[in-house]
């Protein structure tokens, strides 16, 4: 079996990814409502992990 080495980053973007994935799935009724919430919270983990690495690259500067 293969190695796959991913980044930190990487790695963060995949689990909000699924985390965004299973959430859609699991919280709404019709297609179109799991599609777009899931991509709402994929967006909003994205703009989150972005956000903490530039606070945490201002904090330690």
């Amino acid at each position: 079996m293969p190695k796959i080495a991913l980044s930190h980053l990487e790695t963060a973007i995949l689990l909000a990814l699924l985390i965004s994935v299973v959430l859609g799935v699991v919280t709404r009724k019709t297609d179109k409502e799991r599609l777009q919430y899931g991509m709402l919270c994929f967006a909003r983990f994205v703009g989150t992990i972005f956000g903490l690495a530039w606070l945490m690259k201002l904090g330690h500067g």
